[in-house]
């Protein structure tokens, strides 16, 4: 009745109910962000399904291409692997900083210094070409580690000396990774005025399992190489580094509360040199066995953004190293099989998607979505 009264400043509210987001006071169990992680997946596979429909193909079959093309058959899960290869090792390097709250986005260039480094030992000549496949495959090791380790110090020393933000610093430097490659390819170091180096003497490239195929015929034709142990070994210590071991205990100290870190006495400066070292690394790893174990000369078109997908894996994984091993075969799969898919750029769009909505369920994983009806006036 009282509605009815002329003059009444009641009215009806169009949507009753409030909307607030506000931090979560107690962490979020563990099933939420393998439930909203999962379900990032999920949606992304759905937003590419979408695509594939309006480009005239079917998404269904699509994805079963894309499952034999990758799992069918012994031969081409070993195609996988080769991809998902540097996808672990570039996935550990972003973990490991990422874990420190150190957003190095530089990867990509840590990759392509890490394949400069290791060709030196081949092309400069650091070694000889007759010289016993293991002293290159140890001397090209140690090179591409060391060679990407110093392309992450350098922004990892403009942080702790200037304040410079890694995220600007580590993203330009691809650039000039990128470019300073590019000198050496088309220049210094081009065969016949091609774009690539030579190709390395048999000695410098890492065993494959085909190289095997006289004592053991089922491995007749499988492309996966020693990097791939490499990828696996690295993902084991540095789960043992993060978990196990004192300088783990302050990298995930520092990357929980900072504050709490440094009070406690823990050197902030030294820890993120040492874990922009490690993290370039473990990227600079990557481009070694992808020149020696995969194309064999130093070339521009030696990665697909694996520097990039690196991020994506990382995030995927949840930072856990061990994790990392299973995503980077899932996009290594996504790589391989998805080169066929029409349109063109679905696999990058799909990769993409997921980042997006990873970022939107780590949001959710941090803040919970509160409901409260409105009070009529």
């Amino acid at each position: 009745m009282e509605n009815n009264i002329p003059g009444s400043k009641k009215r009806r509210l169009r949507f009753p109910y409030k909307i607030r987001v506000e931090p979560r006071l107690v962490e979020a169990p563990g099933w939420v962000s393998v439930l909203l992680t999962i379900a990032s997946i999920i949606l992304a596979l759905m937003v590419g399904a979408v695509l594939i429909a309006l480009g005239g193909g079917d998404p269904i079959k699509a994805y079963i291409h894309i499952g034999k093309a990758s799992f069918g058959s012994l031969g081409v899960f070993s195609d996988t692997l080769v991809k998902a290869t540097p996808l672990m090792l570039v996935g550990l390097a972003c973990s490991i900083a990422f874990r420190m709250k150190l957003w190095n986005i530089g990867a990509e260039g840590q990759f392509f210094i890490g394949a400069f480094a290791a060709s030196v030992v081949v092309l400069l000549p650091v070694l000889p070409d007759s010289s016993p496949k293991w002293l290159f495959i140890l001397i090209m090791f140690i090179f591409g580690f060391i060679g990407g380790a110093l392309w992450g110090v350098i922004p990892g020393f403009l942080k702790v000396k200037f304040n410079v933000n890694e995220i600007i610093s580590t993203l330009m430097m691809n650039y000039i990774a990128v470019f300073w490659n590019n000198y050496f390819i088309y220049a210094v170091w081009s065969e016949g005025g091609f774009q690539m180096s030579k190709t390395f003497p048999k000695n410098a490239w890492l065993p494959r399992l085909s190289d095997f195929a006289k004592d053991a015929p089922i491995f007749q034709g499988l492309t996966t190489h020693l990097g791939l142990v490499f990828a696996v070994i690295a993902a084991v210590i540095i789960w043992f580094i993060l978990y196990r071991s004192k300088w783990g205990y302050e990298i995930r100290l520092i990357g929980d509360n900072a504050k709490a870190a440094k009070y406690s006495g823990i050197s902030i400066g030294k820890n993120i040199i040492l874990v922009m070292a490690l993290s370039g690394g473990l990227a600079g790893l990557a481009g070694m066995s992808e020149i020696s174990g995969v194309v064999h000369r130093l070339q521009g078109s030696i990665s697909p953004g694996y520097g990039f997908t690196g991020i994506i894996i990382a995030w995927l994984a949840k930072l856990n190293p061990l994790a990392v091993i299973v995503v980077s075969i899932l996009f290594g799969a996504l790589i391989l099989a998805g080169r066929e898919l029409q349109p063109k750029g679905i696999p990058t769009m799909i990769q993409g998607v997921i980042f997006v909505f990873l970022i939107a369920s780590d949001f959710f994983v941090r803040n919970r979505i509160l409901f409260s009806r409105n009070i009529e006036e």
